[in-house]
């Protein structure tokens, strides 16, 4: 068995170039600056009880609420995988300390 690369034709959005815009100009395919973080587990509630202490730990380091879109519960009974799959759809920019790079950058620019 080999494993061939797919290339995929993308525009600077991230989605194909030949994909169909909407029709009328108030319609937009948008742009979603948001990375799933995935808990996965076969009992839900610890799935849920790892992505909620993993939010406070995160908004911590953080420094701020880490901006959260959507909360998707999955699952998978394929077997030998756990069963539920819990994403949280976080900002990117929070993922990656913008906000601390934000705030440091700020405290060491000197007042007038």
């Amino acid at each position: 068995m080999s494993e061939q690369a797919i290339e995929l034709d993308l525009d600077e959005t991230g989605v194909a170039t030949d994909l169909p815009a909407p029709a009328n100009e108030r319609d937009s395919v948008q742009q979603v600056p948001y990375r799933p973080v995935q808990f996965r587990d076969d009992d839900l509630a610890t799935a849920l009880e790892r992505s909620a202490a993993w939010l406070r730990s995160a908004q911590k380091w953080l420094g701020e609420p880490l901006d959260v879109i959507a909360i998707h519960l999955d699952y998978d009974d394929s077997a030998g995988s756990p069963y539920y799959d819990v994403k949280l759809l976080c900002n990117e920019e929070d993922l990656a300390g913008a906000p601390i790079a934000v705030r440091t950058q700020q405290a060491q620019v000197p007042t007038s």
